[in-house]
């Protein structure tokens, strides 16, 4: 039995259809079930990261875990309690999804959030897999509406380059984790093959949908306070403003040939992963 944290999330989804594809038993934690339209060999169970009695029941004769929770300031807290359900329940095996960078030595960055989780799994007594992904392909998700609208997608990072990675190639890597000791006690850089920024994302996107697409600079004062605006919790808000910066800076320029040692292939380009979605844009 495996369980699957964030089972209703873009990689937490597609990490379940997986393991279901396989016959292997999955269990997708929600802390709204009725989300779920459970396929043939998946189990949904309630779980709250704040709750620990709904943790351990979800951790209840799983043998594997697949940790992932949202970034923000109670993270760590989250991981801690998911992993202390799952030791209980004598779980050999977790993959955890950190991001990037966790550990380097920068200002506030979302890999911050990560670092205690990261700690708590290589302690933990479990057998390990940690994956540090870079930013999500699904990101350009967000300026669907301005693409639509014709409007320019915003940008906070200026022509600073990432290695963007398909969110299938993420969930994929994890099932791999999951399911042998191959990848044990490793940490595991998850990329893309390209080094793209947004306006390079933009310019794809375009080709994709038979427009041309474009792009706007936002001061990164102005992104702070439209967050605030939507209301997001200040610390967020400063991990993001931060995180953009050091992207625009080059920061985050880094291509990893994890995905493709442990997959045996290349990863997915951004173009596919545009042209797979391109429906979203139009």
């Amino acid at each position: 039995m495996i369980l699957v944290t964030g089972a209703t999330g873009t990689i937490g989804s597609e990490t379940v259809r997986l393991v279901a594809a396989m016959g292997e038993r999955v269990r997708a934690m929600t802390r709204d079930p009725a989300a779920i339209t459970p396929a043939p060999g998946v189990e949904v169970v309630r779980g709250d990261f704040g709750e620990p009695d709904s943790l351990a029941r979800a951790a209840d004769k799983a043998e594997a875990l697949f940790l992932l929770s949202a970034p923000g300031p109670r993270l760590a807290e989250h991981d801690e309690a998911m992993l202390a359900a799952a030791r209980a329940a004598g779980v050999g095996r977790v993959v955890k999804v950190s991001a990037i960078g966790t550990g380097r030595d920068t200002e506030a960055w979302v890999g911050d959030w990560h670092l205690p989780g990261e700690l708590a799994v290589r302690a933990g007594g479990l057998r390990w897999t940690i994956l540090r992904p870079s930013s999500f392909a699904s990101n350009a998700l967000r300026w669907a509406g301005h693409i639509r609208r014709g409007e320019p997608v915003p940008n906070t990072t200026g022509t600073g380059r990432q290695g963007v990675v398909d969110p299938r190639d993420i969930a994929e890597v994890a099932v791999r984790a999951l399911t042998s000791d191959d990848h044990a006690g490793r940490v595991l850089t998850l990329t893309g093959p390209e080094l793209l920024s947004v306006p390079d994302q933009a310019a794809i996107l375009g080709e994709a949908v038979g427009r041309r697409v474009t792009t706007a600079d936002v001061p990164l004062e102005v992104y702070r306070e439209q967050m605030l605006a939507a209301g997001a919790d200040p610390a967020f808000a400063e991990i993001a403003v931060n995180g953009s910066r050091l992207v625009a800076q080059g920061g985050n320029a880094v291509i990893s040939e994890d995905v493709a040692r442990v997959l045996g292939r290349a990863p997915r380009a951004f173009s596919a992963w545009a042209h797979d979605h391109r429906g979203a844009f139009a």
